[in-house]
């Protein structure tokens, strides 16, 4: 049974099934106005040492519609930003919350939290994994292609926390994964050792190898959050590494996925982003439910 999420590979098939089809229904209750207060009086405590438009908005207003409240707290506001170990946080806030979130930099931070607290622990990012953005792509592809198994999933860029996430959501649900990213910029090496024993995943620098006969193009900035610094080696490290009409070509007709916010003109055309902003403007609102399902599965007391 899930007691927390803190990285995609600690789910089983089932358990990720389970939660993309508890979203589809909950998104199909919001849009015919059928109450879901699942988790009615219930607080879930939000803390961000890493700033975001669409983690926040989804997992308060998600809250919201489950019947609970979130707390919103940003290193300003609480003690881990003057020093409070987190094993100290995370027993205080287990006595006063009934779940956390937390959206920060070190994935050893989630992993203490649930280590130390008693509490459901939901990973909303970290540097190494970006499982609730993953959950919300796999509800998107599942609305469009209606099934996930035997699909090719392709990842163009850098091997980041994003990249990892597909790699694990990707392979627990059967589809074929291909990474198409500089040798020097390459997903973690522990996580492709699980995904090469587990599932079928390519690791290349060949980007239209990586495209050809994808279902899926996914793409992300070269530089995220953090990486300000090294955005102009980055650019010169990713140049060529966009998902444009040329690369689209060798694809199935794939759709085109994308966690945002986009950089027009860099990782992506601003060609194939409008032709394909349906589908990722579907995406951005499935974190939406994707998190209210993992909230419902984690959080739901007599479950």
């Amino acid at each position: 049974m899930m007691k927390h999420l803190l990285k995609l590979q600690d789910l089983t098939p089932d358990e990720l099934t389970g939660i993309l089809n508890l979203a589809d229904q909950l998104k199909y209750e919001k849009k015919h106005n059928i109450a879901h207060e699942h988790l009615k009086g219930q607080t879930l405590g939000m803390i961000f040492t890493k700033s975001s438009t669409r983690t926040r908005v989804s997992f308060e207003v998600g809250m919201y519609q489950l019947g609970g409240s979130a707390l919103f707290l940003s290193d300003k506001d609480i003690q881990l930003g003057r020093g409070e170990p987190i094993k100290d946080t995370a027993r205080v806030l287990s006595r006063m919350l009934d779940g956390i979130m937390i959206r920060t930099f070190a994935q050893q931070d989630v992993e203490d939290l649930a280590t130390y607290g008693s509490i459901p622990i939901i990973n909303g990012l970290t540097d190494y994994c970006h499982p609730c953005q993953v959950l919300a792509d796999l509800m998107t592809i599942r609305e469009y292609k209606q099934s996930l198994k035997g699909l090719k999933f392709t990842f163009i860029g850098d091997g980041n926390n994003m990249a990892n996430s597909i790699i694990a959501g990707g392979i627990l649900s059967g589809m074929k994964v291909a990474i198409g990213c500089p040798d020097n910029h390459r997903p973690d090496e522990k996580l492709c050792e699980w995904a090469y024993k587990s599932g079928d995943l390519t690791i290349t620098s060949d980007i239209m190898s990586a495209a050809e006969g994808a279902d899926v193009i996914y793409t992300d900035v070269w530089a995220s959050m953090g990486q300000e610094g090294e955005a102009e080696q980055r650019r010169k490290d990713f140049a060529g590494y966009q998902v444009n009409d040329k690369l689209m070509s060798v694809t199935n007709n794939a759709m085109v996925l994308h966690c945002l916010p986009a950089h027009r003109g860099e990782e992506i055309t601003d060609e194939v982003f409008e032709a394909h902003a349906n589908e990722i403007f579907d995406e951005a609102e499935n974190r939406l439910h994707a998190e209210k399902a993992v909230m419902v599965k984690l959080m739901k007391k007599g479950k």
